[in-house]
């Protein structure tokens, strides 16, 4: 039930939630950070990107055994391209909260950021698994894959996932060590411009060079998102006129496309078939209200409950797949299914809020404190 599984994948994260914390330096808020260091714009097009992964796992036929949901299904086929779209916002944020900050707090802001929803989540789904005992259609977890999944380098270390949707964080990882090596003598924008244009080189010749470290290190699949989302990010602080960014998110665009071939036959379900047409015109979509962030004419867009989702979506994310779709198959033959998608649904979200209220906030704090403590000197 993977999103993409791909050969290079090994599986398909999260989104991260990446502008979580207060601007580093009023640099920040001058590259268009508002009051608090959120693009609440940003956390809108977060929720919009996790309805839509959680939508395309929900209504596919080989849940239900048919077509169940009428054109919330025919949507639904085409949902998985919201991680696209997160992958895009990764970019953008991440280069707008590292920037300014010391290596050493950059690579603590993702760990704070990443660990404690995620380590939850891992356990709890764990749990779920071995009350089940036959997650898709396998043998319960054993012990040292849940082990090896927290540590969230399962896929390098060749082990299952518990949740077929964790295959994103190893891409996200690979690009955050990435981009600190970057972030380790501070951000400029002429440095940034040049580690993208590296990083695009270095993804064109993976594919072809027989060096399977580099085919792994520069993710060629996924990497021109990346890059994309950090080109929106220098245009909103350098301004509209700057021209490199623009060419460059161009050839992203075009690399992007290429691959599309790929990641389309990844997800397409024996006996479907998903438009490559269709699937271009939403990721071409995806950079245009992307670069509408950059140019800010979507800045307006400002409620605060944003914040609230955008911070749910994570561990919305992280959840939803392997115990949603159990769920559903547990009782599909009993509830009606509009019923019972909608009451799932309301299970995740309200279980979403809970973990990032009362499990991954306060671990957060304490993390922070534990990672930020500094023995006095003798």
């Amino acid at each position: 039930m993977s999103l993409h599984p791909s050969p290079r994948a090994f599986a398909r994260p999260q989104p991260d939630g990446d502008h979580l914390g207060k601007p580093a330096i009023p640099e920040q808020a001058a590259a268009g950070a508002v009051p608090g260091g959120r693009l609440r714009v940003l956390d809108g097009l977060r929720v919009l990107a996790a309805a839509a992964v959680l939508f395309h796992h929900y209504t596919r036929r080989d849940i239900w055994g048919h077509d169940a949901f009428g054109r919330l299904t025919a949507v639904g086929r085409y949902g998985w391209l919201g991680v696209e779209l997160f992958f895009m916002i990764s970019g953008f944020v991440i280069c707008m909260s590292a920037w300014g900050r010391p290596l050493g707090g950059y690579l603590r802001s993702r760990v704070i950021r990443l660990g404690p929803a995620y380590w939850f989540c891992v356990l709890l789904t764990a749990a779920v698994l071995l009350v089940d005992g036959e997650p898709f259609g396998g043998a319960g977890p054993g012990l040292s894959q849940v082990l090896t999944n927290l540590t969230m380098f399962q896929t390098p270390l060749q082990s299952a996932q518990l949740d077929m949707s964790y295959w994103t964080l190893w891409s996200e990882v690979r690009f955050y060590l990435l981009f600190a090596l970057v972030a380790r003598t501070g951000l400029t924008y002429r440095k940034v411009l040049n580690f993208c244009w590296i990083w695009t080189v270095a993804s064109l010749l993976a594919p072809t060079s027989g060096l399977p470290l580099l085919d792994t290190v520069a993710n060629p699949v996924y990497s021109p998102l990346f890059v994309s989302g950090i080109c929106f990010y220098l245009i909103r602080r350098e301004g509209p006129r700057v021209g490199e960014p623009w060419a460059l998110l161009g050839l992203s665009w075009l690399l992007t496309q290429r691959w599309l071939n790929d990641i389309v036959a990844w997800n397409t379900v024996k006996g479907d078939r998903l438009s490559w047409e269709t699937c271009l015109a939403v990721l071409t979509v995806c950079h245009l209200v992307m670069a509408a962030v950059a140019l800010r004419r979507l800045d307006r867009i400002d409620w605060r409950w944003l914040s609230v989702g955008g911070a749910m979506s994570y561990p919305l994310y992280l959840l939803h797949q392997q115990i949603g779709i159990t769920l559903l198959r547990q009782w599909h033959r009993d509830v009606e299914p509009w019923t019972l998608l909608l009451s799932t649904v309301a299970v995740m979200v309200a279980a979403s809020w809970l973990i990032q209220r009362y499990v991954e906030r306060p671990a957060a704090r304490l993390l922070r404190r534990g990672l930020e403590h500094r023995p006095a000197r003798a």
